[in-house]
């Protein structure tokens, strides 16, 4: 019996933040979205991650108005998001109130899916981020994020899922930041969560050491509902493999994906010239298109490389770019083998960037990494390097065990007053909770171009719930 594998196309959010560090602007995509919204993808993924910072900091874009337009533009495919579970699109803990309200505006501005991780996998960091995406009327995809080490194995992974399973989400997400999920791996992986769990299993790849096509193709094999993808422009290296590969591949099998490759080619020829361009400018390095076996030495996940190769850049140390590589996985194991995926894989890789250019480990402490030393990113899966934390100033007792979050007070009233002369819109007072440097630079801009006489935020308890279409899921039988 035939039973097809569906797609999410990430050339909008994945393929862009990896490769291009999220600087593809909403003018160069948007002639192309009628074509992707009638390709018959499961879903777009298409906000979230760097997007909503990229859109204020670089590309004078107000992120809500990205999504909206986005929407219009394609109103029969479900618009997808990745969301950093208590860490929404930033670099921190946020109260339980700014959480909720940005799950519920995300939904009202267009979002269907959200994808919703943590990046040291301690699922108490997004319960919240679930629970509201439920009472919402989206999707909440909960995710693995798949990484090697000495704790991490197979019988790990299948125990969380069971876990995210009873949460409530609609499907299980494994996502593979660094491709470090080989192809036997992936069919041993994704037949026992299908053997385990009974919601549809997603699974994300990069294509950054080269075996991406192959862990897809073992994934369908054993059974996998849904994998991620990009158009061929925008595909490989640190990006996810390439749509119309793989597509053509399950062609006539009992997975075959029913999408139109001719279709697809359209939008392709359109990307092309958006990918010649950014290589020209300079945005497109490369060095990210290259298959890197070493990815499976050092763990770096795709967005990780980019921006890595901006800091060296800025530091003039561009020649300590492999140094730096074989300084992070002894980084990540001082700090307890985190999985490398934002924000944690910016804190790994920005210490192990200080420990090289400074020429001594640990002379410089970033405050992010005394964070996570401390416990402020919850739980870290092994064992701390205890001398690594006492060099950070951090002792025993004062490393928190509670769910982070348990010790934020609430702070939306705070932020609507803090705000009140500048925010028009709930909208821009999340903006400004999470981003208050760059959004307020950005609203003031927008607000001087576009006067008005009177804001329009709403009241949380007011918020209005709006039902969305998702795409269907079955349930194993």
């Amino acid at each position: 019996m035939k039973k097809t594998v569906k797609f999410t196309e990430t050339v909008l959010r994945d393929a862009n933040q990896s490769l291009i560090a999220t600087r593809m602007a909403f003018d160069e995509f948007e002639p192309i979205l009628s074509e992707l919204d009638n390709a018959g993808y499961y879903s777009l993924e298409c906000w979230g991650g760097a997007t909503f910072d990229s859109c204020l900091r670089y590309l004078n874009e107000d992120p809500w108005e990205r999504l909206r337009k986005i929407k219009k533009a394609c109103p029969k495919t479900p618009l997808q998001m990745l969301l950093r579970g208590q860490n929404l699109l930033g670099y921190k803990h946020y109260p339980d109130d700014v959480v909720r309200m940005f799950v519920r505006k995300s939904v009202e501005n267009g979002i269907d899916i959200i994808r919703i991780f943590d990046a040291l996998n301690d699922i108490r960091n997004i319960e919240v981020a679930v629970d509201e995406t439920l009472k919402c009327g989206a999707h909440a995809s909960g995710c693995i994020c798949y990484t090697i080490s000495p704790i991490h194995n197979l019988e790990s992974y299948v125990k969380l899922a069971k876990e995210i399973e009873a949460l409530g989400v609609q499907s299980i997400c494994v996502k593979d930041m660094a491709n470090l999920l080989l192809p036997m791996d992936a069919y041993s992986l994704v037949k026992r969560l299908k053997e385990t769990v009974s919601i549809p299993i997603h699974l994300h790849t990069h294509n950054t050491s080269g075996t991406g096509d192959m862990v897809y193709l073992m994934a369908a094999m054993a059974g996998v509902d849904i994998v991620d993808t990009a158009l061929s422009p925008l595909a490989n290296g640190t990006s996810q493999p390439a749509t119309e590969s793989l597509v053509a591949t399950l062609k006539g099998t009992v997975r075959d994906t029913g999408l139109d490759l001719g279709k697809m080619s359209e939008a392709a020829v359109h990307f092309r010239k958006v990918a010649e361009r950014l290589k020209a400018s300079g945005a497109l390095d490369p060095k990210v298109l290259n298959v890197d076996t070493n990815t499976l030495l050092y763990q770096v996940p795709g967005g990780m490389l980019s921006n890595l190769i901006s800091q060296l850049k800025q530091a003039g140390k561009e020649d300590k770019y492999y140094d730096v590589l074989a300084e992070i996985p002894r980084v990540r194991e001082d700090f307890g083998y985190p999985p490398l995926v934002t924000p944690s894989s910016q804190i790994v890789g920005t210490q192990a960037v200080m420990n090289i250019i400074f020429g001594e480990r640990y002379k410089n402490f970033p405050k992010e990494s005394r964070a996570m030393l401390r416990g402020e990113y919850g739980k870290l899966p092994g064992t701390v390097n205890e001398e690594v934390r006492a060099k950070a100033g951090i002792k025993p007792e004062d490393v928190i065990t509670c769910r982070p979050a348990d010790l934020i007070e609430p702070e939306l009233p705070k932020y609507r007053e803090q705000y009140k002369g500048l925010a028009r819109s709930e909208e821009d007072v999340l903006s400004l909770a999470l981003f208050p440097q760059v959004a307020e630079k950005f609203i003031k801009l927008r607000n001087t171009r576009h006067p008005l006489g009177q804001r329009f935020i709403k009241p949380l308890e007011h918020a209005e719930k709006v039902e969305r279409h998702v795409a269907p899921l079955s349930r194993k039988k």
